[in-house]
């Protein structure tokens, strides 16, 4: 183990949990590395992720965004196509961009789709949705509501989902972000989490949550200490 990373640990008391405003505090002071890391909300819920109807998904607008630059793709064809680059899309098309990632390309973040091209999209799957990049009308990346939803995305529109083990991973922001904006950020999260919890999980809902940044020591949060309105 490096010094640095040695460090970077100490300042964080093994087995401690903490209120959510001390561990992002501590999240940001552990950091030792030279570029600006991402913050990290893990979140560890009481659901069985292997039963479709205790899948937990969603999408959350961060007040302060996620602070980095996010490329928005859009398959959209007309007027449409004009929403798109108005309202800040960085690339937009339909079969040229079809033919375009068929052949590798992926330079972009996200991607939203008018329901009307969806036909030639789905030829993509294969590629674009092991990466997460597949519109998903369940997120609402699949609407004729272009505009509203590219400068949702570019503000700080974030998705999350549980993985197999009933763990939601979401960024909330950069360590160069003021404390209390990474806390509203996160709270924002939780809430939306806490939100859509499936009327069938039983039992202690939100189990565990953590925070890190991108090389840092997960901290862990005291979930008594967020009370009833996160």
């Amino acid at each position: 183990m490096g010094k640095k990373l040695r460090t970077a640990q100490d300042k964080v008391e093994i087995g401690k949990e903490y209120s959510l405003e001390d561990a992002l505090k501590r999240a940001k002071e552990a950091t030792y590395t030279k570029f600006d890391e991402t913050v990290d909300l893990a979140v560890n819920l009481g659901i069985d992720p292997r039963k479709s109807e205790q899948m937990v998904r969603g999408t959350v607008v961060l007040p302060h965004g996620i602070g980095k630059k996010v490329r928005v793709l859009v398959f959209a064809k007309g007027e449409k196509e004009k929403e798109a680059l108005e309202a800040g899309a960085d690339f937009v098309g339909a079969e040229d961009l079809v033919d375009k990632i068929s052949k590798g390309w992926l330079d972009f973040d996200k991607s939203v789709a008018t329901p009307d091209v969806m036909g030639v999209v789905g030829k993509l799957g294969k590629i674009l949705g092991p990466r997460g990049l597949m519109p998903n009308p369940k997120l609402g990346t699949v609407t004729f509501d272009i505009a509203r939803t590219v400068k949702e995305i570019k503000a700080g529109k974030v998705e999350y989902k549980a993985e197999k083990a009933g763990i939601v991973h979401v960024p909330i922001g950069k360590v160069s972000f003021d404390t209390e904006k990474l806390l509203e950020n996160a709270r924002t999260v939780i809430n939306s989490i806490i939100k859509a919890k499936p009327a069938t999980s039983k039992g202690k809902y939100l189990k565990k949550i953590a925070v890190s940044s991108t090389m840092g020591p997960g901290i862990a949060v005291d979930i008594a200490s967020l009370g009833k309105g996160v």
